[in-house]
C-alpha cells in the first residue's frame, strides 16, 4: 500500500485544522454572525477541509512533474 497517498493529505487536514483554529483565536468573528468564523468548531473544520483539498492539488501535481 502506497502511504504517501494517506499521509500527505492526512498532513493536510493537520495543518488547515490548525490554521482555521489559529484564524478564529487571532481574527475571528466580532459580532457572531460570520458561518464561518464565529465558533472555533466551525473555523476548525473548515480549515481542515480546504487543508486536505490543497494538499490533495499539490500532491496530484508533483505526482505528475
Amino acid at each position: 500500500m502506497n502511504y504517501q497517498k494517506l499521509i500527505v493529505p492526512a498532513i493536510g487536514v493537520l495543518v488547515g485544522g490548525i490554521a482555521g483554529y489559529m484564524y478564529w483565536h487571532e481574527i475571528g468573528c466580532s459580532s457572531g454572525t460570520c458561518p464561518i468564523t464565529s465558533k472555533p468548531l466551525n473555523s476548525t473544520l473548515y480549515g481542515s477541509v480546504m487543508g486536505y483539498l490543497i494538499s490533495d492539488l499539490v500532491f496530484d501535481f508533483l505526482k505528475k512533474k
